[in-house]
């Protein structure tokens, strides 16, 4: 069951970011007007947690933006959080399902719901980034019909990530 958050739910807010194993990373090359991608594999893999976002009230209150909550015997085991972007798609801004629950479908119904928000509110699509070093969730967004638009080289080059390239992902309706 998917339901958008509110102030009486908001206590499930990022519940289900949970760390993953990085095992490689997505090595994006363009050609020919396209993007296309192959996977290294590193000898050693490691854990990585993203930071825990603030959520403010702005995502119940606000047209354009939105949180859904993935239920299954009322507890929380997914989100996906939107927001109005300024190049005319809908940005996610975070997508996580708990690790108990991945590769069951959660994510992709996550993705639907988000498809169906932006679709009412005539967005041409969706957007979203993640690093190169997320490849589960990069095949994920490929499974998806998403595809590279482009990557930053630079924006983590001020954090412990440095080495971490951004890919920007887009499903266009």
């Amino acid at each position: 069951m998917i339901i958008q958050m509110t102030r009486s739910n908001m206590h499930d807010f990022n519940q289900s970011n949970e760390s993953f194993i990085v095992t490689g990373r997505i090595i994006p090359k363009y050609e020919n007007g396209h993007w296309t991608y192959t996977e290294e594999t590193f000898s050693e893999p490691y854990v990585k947690q993203y930071e825990k976002d603030e959520i403010d009230l702005s995502y119940v209150e606000d047209n354009e933006k939105a949180v859904f909550f993935y239920y299954s015997d009322n507890n929380c085991v997914g989100q996906i959080m939107l927001s109005s972007h300024w190049n005319g798609y809908a940005l996610v801004e975070d997508i996580a399902v708990r690790q108990d629950w991945r590769h069951m479908g959660v994510g992709t119904a996550l993705l639907k719901k988000a498809v169906e928000w932006a679709k009412e509110r005539h967005f041409i699509g969706l957007t979203l980034e993640t690093q190169d070093v997320n490849v589960s969730a990069c095949r994920f967004y490929a499974k998806n019909g998403f595809v590279i638009g482009g990557i930053d080289h630079m924006l983590y080059s001020n954090f412990s990530t440095a080495n971490e390239v951004a890919l920007f992902w887009y499903y266009k309706f």
